[in-house]
């Protein structure tokens, strides 16, 4: 039965992994209920999840969580303790603390972009995440954890991608990869760097013709005065030629 039951994990496991990007370590999203589940059925999180889960995790939890089993008492005292091992990752709910079942739904968003797995025993949190696809869903069930089947939301999801009517989170970051590898990303900063550069370095060629100085006689103006000049004084020689041949005829 053990046997099986890791079969059926680590091909839910390989789902994840392939269609939502998921990657260790694990991140394990923790709420009180699955801790007073554990501690009821003398169930160790920390050296059974790993083994279960076949990778390194990550167990965390919300203040909201903590908040809340502070609130109701000596009764879940215990699973108390339990969760305060667990790292406490931010929640926007920091002043103002909610449930610990909406501070979790919050906490996945619409996509679950942290790729979180939840464990909960809550039926408010369980209905909840099945609605958002790419959420693996952990509970305790005679007196072993169990890893759910992917759900409906998470089985159309894949769907849609395979139709290409959406791009899957693992393909998204693939072709990051891609572009990083190729220095595609680098070539269009460096482009854009560049023409801002010019933008700023390249003068004005209007500018530069205001500068120059009215009245100054260009070299080609030269030229031509000195050419009239030259033509002036051919047409007086040819003048005093004639004279010169009408004064020897007379």
């Amino acid at each position: 039965m053990k046997i099986k039951r890791q079969k059926q994990a680590k091909k839910t496991i390989s789902f994840y992994k392939y269609n939502f990007g998921f990657r260790e370590p694990f991140q394990i999203l923790i709420d009180g209920t699955f801790c007073q589940a554990a501690l009821k059925n003398k169930i160790q999180i920390k050296e059974q999840m790993p083994k279960y889960l076949m990778g390194e995790v990550q167990l965390c939890t919300t203040s909201c969580a903590l908040k809340e089993l502070e609130t109701l008492g000596k009764q879940l005292y215990g699973a108390k303790i339990i969760l305060q091992r667990f790292q406490v990752r931010k929640c926007p709910h920091f002043k103002e603390p909610v449930s610990a079942s909406e501070c979790l739904l919050s906490m996945l968003e619409e996509t679950n972009p942290h790729h979180y797995f939840v464990a909960t025993q809550d039926y408010t949190v369980t209905t909840g995440l099945k609605k958002i696809p790419g959420v693996p869903l952990l509970y305790i069930i005679l007196n072993t954890i169990v890893l759910d089947k992917p759900s409906q939301a998470s089985l159309d999801h894949v769907q849609a991608v395979q139709l290409g009517e959406l791009v899957s989170p693992a393909q998204q970051q693939s072709i990051r990869t891609l572009k990083e590898e190729q220095g595609i990303g680098q070539k269009d900063r460096e482009r854009r760097g560049k023409k801002r550069k010019r933008k700023q370095s390249n003068p004005n060629p209007l500018s530069c013709l205001k500068k120059k100085k009215k009245g100054v006689p260009t070299p080609p103006l030269k030229k031509t005065e000195q050419e009239g000049k030259r033509k002036r004084s051919r047409h007086k020689k040819r003048k005093v030629e004639a004279g010169d041949g009408t004064a020897a005829n007379t």
